[in-house]
């Protein structure tokens, strides 16, 4: 009964810490933004690795996406752009959400003011 259970508890995924966004840099272009994010995340390869953000209005709405193709391991943290945000009219502040491959969305977001 003991292996079985030791074996059950080596078997469950565990849950890594969350991707952390370290930084953000947003730049209007013409009509549309760019923006620059840092992540932290403990890639451990393709079974658990930091696989996105995206960029948020303030009611959750989506206004961008960044998927992140592979794992990070040994590049920590990492920074990735993502071109071509259109924000409407009158949006002063986003907030930007990362996720990984096994525990989804994050909990946590960054507020970006947009000057």
């Amino acid at each position: 009964m003991r292996y079985l259970i030791l074996s059950l508890l080596l078997a469950s995924p565990a849950l890594a810490d969350p991707s952390v966004i370290e930084k953000v840099a947003a730049s209007q272009s013409g009509d549309t933004w760019r923006f620059d994010v840092t992540i932290r995340h403990p890639d451990t390869g393709w079974d658990h690795y930091a696989d996105g953000w995206r960029v948020l209005d303030m009611d959750g709405n989506e206004l961008g996406m960044r998927v992140l193709h592979h794992p990070h391991e040994n590049e920590q943290p990492f920074t990735r752009s993502l071109s071509g945000v259109a924000i409407p009219n009158g949006v002063t502040q986003v907030q930007i959400q990362a996720r990984c491959s096994v525990d989804g969305w994050g909990d946590e977001t960054t507020l970006v003011t947009l000057n």
